[in-house]
């Protein structure tokens, strides 16, 4: 069953009578007002400036340093390491390119489980690999912390506007206590069941907005070939059927070329590696999702992975006629 908060009307699952004990989570009460953040690459930078505009105390660790400067001096506090992060907040949010890393800071040298007192909560919003994320839940359980894979679909800069969508998945008291974290950092928020659903929710998302990203670049490409006015036509997709949320989000972006990342298109690299990694497991063929793998590929190779996601714009102009 998948269930949804939106302002504050959510009321999360209720243990049966007599069962309430054996799951006791303990009230995290003043203490959710003080969050730790590791990782503030585009989405951890913006997810910090949330919770600070929210009155949050941060605590930031990032492996850049210069990174964590211009978020210092909006009132983040810097830490020098995940352990020091971890020992002095009970929540942590985890925000990295890769599940590998989200392990490494957990276990490795000046790591979480390293922290004392060891934090409680861990809220991953890591578009990770699903396997990978349940087994690291089930190690830091051993150890008393209760870990929750939250993604969150949405830019950077959607996310900053606190627009971007949060899927969670982990046990539903633990998500029920870090419910008001949530909400401080989305205005929709999904829980969708054991932990690893909202990892593999994310993937699936990704699949979707990634191709519609594609096909709109595509169709401005084709627009642009037939000799129409790109601003007159965006006017005119986005009140036809074929309308989706990329255009409004990557649309100014492509017609101006002003490719700076708000989501970088290695990072959409990485997920479709993850989905089609999944796909052959479970013997489903997603061909338009090789596809865009294959064309991100060659984007990364020119040299553009660091650049928006909605450089696949450009890419689609330069190899017209052929060109490649």
């Amino acid at each position: 069953m998948i269930e949804k908060i939106e302002n504050d009307f959510y009321t999360a699952p209720v243990a049966p009578a007599g069962k309430a004990r054996k799951r006791k989570i303990d009230t995290m009460g003043d203490s959710q007002k003080k969050v730790g953040v590791l990782g503030t690459g585009l989405v951890g930078s913006a997810l910090t400036e949330v919770l600070l505009e929210q009155g949050y105390e941060v605590h930031i660790w990032n492996r850049t340093e210069e990174k964590m400067t211009p978020l210092k001096e909006k009132g983040a506090r810097v830490e020098p390491s995940p352990k020091a992060v971890a020992s002095s907040c009970s929540t942590l949010i985890i925000s990295v390119m890769t599940t590998d890393v989200v392990v490494s800071l957990c276990e490795g040298p000046e790591g979480v489980l390293s922290a004392s007192p060891l934090p409680r909560y861990i809220l991953d919003t890591t578009t990770g690999d699903p396997e990978q994320t349940m087994a690291l839940a089930l190690r830091l359980r051993e150890r008393g912390i209760h870990y929750l894979d939250s993604p969150i679909s949405g830019s950077s800069r959607q996310i900053r506007a606190r627009k971007g969508v949060l899927m969670v998945g982990g046990e539903a008291l633990a998500f029920e206590q870090c419910k008001r974290v949530f909400h401080a950092l989305a205005e929709k928020v999904f829980y969708l069941g054991p932990v690893g659903s909202g990892s593999k929710a994310k993937l699936a998302t990704n699949l979707v907005l990634g191709l519609n990203r594609l096909a709109f670049a595509e169709g401005l490409a084709f627009a642009q070939s037939l000799g129409l006015d790109l601003p007159r036509f965006y006017a005119l997709i986005k009140e036809t059927p074929a309308y989706s949320v990329a255009m409004d989000v990557k649309g100014e972006k492509m017609l101006k070329g002003d490719f700076s990342p708000d989501a970088k298109a290695e990072q959409h690299w990485k997920d479709l590696g993850i989905i089609l990694k999944y796909a052959e497991q479970g013997g489903v063929q997603l061909p338009l999702g090789k596809t865009h793998y294959s064309l991100l590929g060659e984007i990364i190779q020119r040299g553009w992975g660091e650049l928006d996601n909605s450089v696949v714009f450009k890419y689609l102009q330069e190899r017209k006629g052929g060109k490649g």
